[in-house]
């Protein structure tokens, strides 16, 4: 097993956690991240990977010897918002919207090339990470602070300096990606943002999978900000976030 990375390294070293018990592909894997500037500590186990410090992102393999991929990343969802990519050799589609229903951040079916891993990994840390102060995340149109890093509409307030969301003054637990769909389409309110625009054009430009997943995410933002009618489907089209 690797040494745990060290809490002291360098706060630009992402730290990242591989849940993966074929060694043929942990051990050049690790080499390969190492290489590209990451801090890696690889477990073979899906209880050791739930007892692990809390990495800056997890590449969880599916097929464990003891607990089930899914269910690790059930569980490590619903105690934290890790950014989790699955590699597996499942490659069917409803596998894929599974996982996002469960909170799992990309999905990389093997063989994959490390390139196009490393890219992924990185386009899901420029999500999760905050922006440097002054920095926004887009145009906004909600009333607030004039800097557009605040914007409030009614009961909702989206803060995009520290990525947190509040109705009624109270906390909304989103995952990263349904943070960044919500502050995509919030970004413009009323507009209406076609399926396409809204994955190509900032939400998460290296996805490759169906647009159907992003339907998963819609529906998680809309229950978990308990009124549906935040965003309308314009059907055939997209979505539309309705300020009040």
């Amino acid at each position: 097993m690797t040494e745990p990375c060290d809490r002291s390294e360098a706060a630009t070293t992402p730290r990242v956690l591989l849940v993966e018990d074929d060694a043929g592909i942990a051990e050049p894997l690790v080499e390969g991240l190492e290489k590209a500037g990451f801090a890696v500590t690889h477990v073979t186990l899906g209880r050791d990977a739930l007892a692990s410090p809390l990495p800056d992102l997890v590449l969880l393999d599916l097929g464990l010897p003891d607990l089930d991929g899914s269910e690790v990343a059930r569980t490590l969802r619903a105690t934290s918002d890790v950014p989790i990519i699955v590699v597996s050799a499942q490659g069917d589609e409803i596998d894929r919207v599974l996982l996002l229903e469960l909170g799992a951040d990309d999905y990389v079916v093997k063989p994959f090339g490390l390139r196009e891993l490393v890219a992924r990994m990185r386009a899901v840390l420029r999500r999760v990470r905050p922006e440097p102060a002054g920095e926004t995340a887009g145009p906004a149109s909600g009333a607030g602070d004039g800097a557009g890093t605040h914007q409030v509409f009614g009961p909702l307030e989206i803060d995009r300096r520290s990525r947190r969301v509040t109705v009624a003054g109270n906390d909304v637990d989103l995952a990263p990606r349904e943070y960044d769909l919500l502050a995509l389409l919030a970004s413009d309110p009323g507009a209406v943002f076609t399926r396409e625009k809204i994955i190509d054009g900032g939400w998460d430009p290296n996805w490759w999978g169906s647009t159907k997943t992003l339907d998963v995410h819609v529906a998680a933002v809309r229950r978990k900000l308990a009124d549906a009618s935040w965003i309308a489907t314009i059907r055939g089209v997209g979505y539309r976030f309705d300020p009040r």
